[in-house]
């Protein structure tokens, strides 16, 4: 982490608090106590289709691509150049990925198999890219038809693209094939290459990897969306010299905000028969249907903070309160449950009557011990990760009552 920062006087508490909502939700579903006993929507989808975990990092990138035009425009307006802005976004995309080889590498350090691609990773560069897109214009139209014009692009390459030593999508394979697809193909390609020259490469699923290079492109327009949903909320009560945009009510923004969820929703199920939803290759219609759900989500934050101001009364302040907890400290919360897992992974304790082995990691040791209790079930599962993500809030507690808010 690289300075500790007080927050901005202006802050939009309903994009704080589904941020925090959103944080807690990744820390659940990728931290549940046995694998093998899971809800079905606290699960990804195995490939085509959606499930509520499916949802959860795209509206992460969505709140990201918002947050980069607040932060844009609090810093413009305090006078900081585009040079010193984008030299802030290479540098904090930088320690992003820094952050994620040294989870990678946690705890043995070994270089032979990191992974490059991932969760931490895919932010860093959608961050950056939409960050540079964000200096240079803010306006909502040209920043949807930029995403507009990766969505089609994506299409296209997946579509049309011959993958080598397969054929032709729809011709001589289907079209999104698990292993014969053209972003499988160079995720494969692009290990074989970091390989060869720093000698180091995996990936997550041994042929492709959901976080991979050139599904990255659609997620690029995932952070886009998000960054028009925040310069469209900026428009409520200001007027953009620098960009001719009018001010706008709030009754106005709220609208807005439903029509375009509802229109991406109903996009992304019009283009599924031909370009299914999929998560792990980050399709042009999972990125509609997810981005829409994201608009009517943040819709609802924004109906119920902004304009009904339940914030301001005690049992609302007080079911907010954890996810604006969260959201404040949304990376440090992520790469802190991490590090954890990793560490407890790591940590081997005496089995302690388990049958068939004299040792399991500690993190084995506290489901078995603290919630299986000899038959493992969904529930028990999803509590045991209930507990992780409670003691994961503990930290950003801390921080927040001591008002430290980590800047990556």
């Amino acid at each position: 982490m690289q300075s500790i920062a007080k927050p901005t006087a202006q802050r939009v508490l309903s994009v704080d608090a589904l941020r925090g909502l959103t944080i807690a939700l990744m820390i659940l579903v990728n931290d549940p106590g046995d694998w093998d006993h899971v809800y079905t929507q606290l699960d990804h989808a195995p490939w085509n289709g959606f499930t509520l975990t499916d949802f959860v990092f795209p509206n992460f990138l969505f709140l990201v691509g918002a947050s980069i035009i607040f932060s844009l425009e609090g810093r413009i307006a305090r006078g900081e150049s585009k040079r010193e802005l984008a030299l802030h976004m290479f540098r904090r995309a930088a320690t992003l990925f820094a952050i994620k080889l040294f989870l990678s590498a946690f705890p043995h350090f070994h270089w032979t198999y990191l992974r490059l691609f991932g969760v931490l990773t895919r932010i860093a560069l959608c961050y950056l890219a939409v960050g540079l897109i964000g200096l240079v214009t803010r306006r909502i139209h040209v920043l949807l038809a930029i995403a507009a014009g990766l969505l089609v692009g994506y299409w296209a390459l997946m579509r049309f693209v011959p993958v080598p030593g397969f054929g032709v999508p729809t011709h001589d394979l289907p079209i999104l094939d698990p292993q014969r697809n053209l972003a499988a193909w160079l995720d494969r390609a692009c290990t074989a290459f970091t390989r060869r020259t720093i000698h180091t490469g995996s990936l997550y699923n041994g042929t492709h990897d959901p976080e991979g290079l050139l599904s990255t492109l659609p997620a690029v327009a995932t952070t886009l969306m998000g960054a028009a949903a925040g310069v469209w909320m900026r428009r409520v009560g200001i007027w953009h010299e620098s960009n001719g945009l009018g001010q706008i009510t709030r009754d106005r923004c709220l609208t807005g905000l439903l029509l375009a969820g509802i229109a991406g929703i109903a996009a992304g199920r019009a283009w599924n028969p031909w370009f299914p939803i999929n998560k792990n290759l980050w399709t042009s219609s999972y990125v509609l249907f997810s981005g829409g759900i994201s608009l009517l989500l943040l819709a609802l934050c924004y109906w119920l903070i902004d304009l009904r101001r339940i914030n301001q009364k005690p049992l609302g302040k007080a079911l907010l309160w954890p996810w604006l907890v969260f959201g404040s400290n949304a990376i440090t919360a992520f790469v802190l449950s991490n590090f954890v897992v990793e560490l407890m992974l790591w940590i081997k304790v005496p089995a302690g009557g388990m049958a068939g082995t004299r040792s399991v990691s500690a993190w084995m040791w506290v489901y078995r011990h603290g919630f299986e209790h000899g038959h493992s079930t969904e529930l028990r599962s999803l509590l045991f990760a209930m507990a992780f993500t409670a003691l994961c809030f503990v930290p950003n507690w801390i921080l927040w009552h001591r008002k430290i808010f980590l800047k990556v």
